[in-house]
């Protein structure tokens, strides 16, 4: 069975400057995998081509067997609807509750679900990341672990197959970025491929996932689960 996501000798140039190289990389369903590397390696462009919102200069790149390498404008949006994203700084519409703010990303991603099955499900993705009680809250009124939370729940309302997160503990304490860690290890247990990109070394090597390291856009190491000891250390600094 073919991996949910592969990126197949994927380079990326911005003018003269590679910002990815030759970058082969697969995840598989229900996988946890981290992203590291040094500020500049190249971290966000390969998110970026996952969520197409650039495309490779040279590449594939496959999403549960969509070619977003090659993929007309027309269909980005069935494209997203299998990738869900978590921002560092959470994105959420100050204007709308927690439960709107799901429901919102949601409805974008399905302009034909109706607002109570809108309702019912974002009300599902609340309670699955523990806040089932604060759906009535606008993002103001909630801390910033509990914003993410309601970001996190946006991002796995429609089920996508992959979810990939941006420094998503960047913003927070060392107690809730730990909890927000092991929601991702839960949505993983689901069946879904989480692909996290981070600097926060402690999380990389108590978890033990598998590591991908990227140095000036080339794709250095990639560890298996269970083997990430003092390079993790060396990758982030």
């Amino acid at each position: 069975m073919r991996p949910i996501l592969e990126l197949n000798a994927v380079t990326r140039t911005y003018g003269s400057r590679v910002a990815l190289d030759e970058v082969n990389v697969s995840l598989e369903r229900g996988e946890l995998a981290f992203l590291v590397g040094p500020s500049g390696a190249g971290k966000t462009s390969l998110l970026k081509l996952i969520n197409r919102e650039i495309r490779p200069t040279s590449g594939e790149v496959w999403v549960d067997g969509l070619p977003a390498h090659e993929m007309k404008t027309s269909r980005i949006a069935e494209l997203r609807r299998r990738v869900g994203v978590v921002f560092q700084d959470y994105k959420l519409l100050p204007r709308l509750t927690a439960l709107e703010n799901v429901a919102f990303g949601l409805q974008v991603c399905d302009i034909r679900i109706s607002d109570e099955e809108a309702r019912e499900r974002s009300l599902d993705a609340l309670e699955a990341v523990g806040l089932g009680d604060r759906g009535s809250s606008f993002p103001h009124q909630l801390s910033g672990g509990q914003q993410q939370r309601v970001a996190i729940a946006r991002a796995v309302v429609s089920q996508p197959p992959v979810l990939i997160a941006d420094e998503p503990t960047g913003n927070l304490d060392h107690e809730t970025a730990w909890g927000i860690v092991d929601l991702f290890e839960d949505i993983a247990e689901w069946g879904t491929a989480v692909l996290v990109a981070t600097h926060n070394v402690e999380i990389v090597t108590r978890l033990q996932r598998r590591v991908l390291t990227l140095v000036e856009g080339r794709l250095v190491r990639d560890q298996p689960a269970g083997q990430t000891g003092r390079m993790a250390w060396l990758a982030l600094s």
